[in-house]
């Protein structure tokens, strides 16, 4: 008996035996998905999508095309991974260099976005719902909420959850102009308002 998939995945899409596909997700277009990797419900991954072994994806993540996931990235649930933005696992490839089993962790947070042709550098953590412009180059932990942008990324602001840029008042208060969730910058961390 052949169990029916519960996940889409294109007839150009490799999808190796041993991952673990949630159900509603859709696979696109020239993608490869490998061995041990874990990818949650409701996922979309665009076209030439690589998702490495060992990979976690969460619920809910977008991953647009042409981006490479590696060994050592967490992604939580709601992420979104814009078209060609690069992911590394190692901080010193040499080709004559085996490294296997000496890469990096990157643990991507619920909510954060990274824009296209963003680059981050593996060992370093974006928090939820940072967002990350395009083309930026990660090097360092990006807090919770923060927007950067340029090479190397630099903090320019604040984002929402719905990701609209915050202007704090002098109390260190905002709201987000779509949600009217309220936000609360105290210590050079924004959180939110319950």
């Amino acid at each position: 008996m052949v169990e029916e998939k519960k996940y889409f995945a294109h007839e150009t899409a490799v999808i190796d035996e041993g991952c673990e596909i949630g159900e509603g997700t859709k696979i696109w277009h020239f993608s490869h998905v490998m061995p041990r990797c874990k990818i949650g419900k409701n996922c979309n991954l665009g076209q030439n999508v690589v998702v490495s072994p060992e990979v976690i994806l969460g619920n809910n993540v977008k991953v647009q095309n042409n981006v490479s996931i590696y060994t050592g990235v967490v992604c939580e649930d709601d992420v979104f991974l814009g078209p060609s933005m690069v992911f590394t696992n190692v901080v010193n490839p040499r080709s004559a260099v085996n490294r296997r089993g000496h890469y990096q962790k990157t643990v991507v947070r619920h909510g954060a976005s990274i824009g296209a042709n963003a680059t981050v550098v593996c060992g370093h953590d974006i928090g939820e719902f940072a967002f990350i412009g395009a083309g930026a180059v990660v090097t360092k932990n990006i807090p919770a909420y923060a927007l950067v942008v340029g090479n190397p990324a630099r903090q320019v602001g604040w984002m929402s959850a719905y990701g609209h840029k915050l202007a704090f008042d002098a109390a260190g208060r905002a709201a987000c102009p779509e949600s009217g969730e309220h936000y609360q910058l105290k210590n050079g961390t924004v959180s939110p308002v319950k």
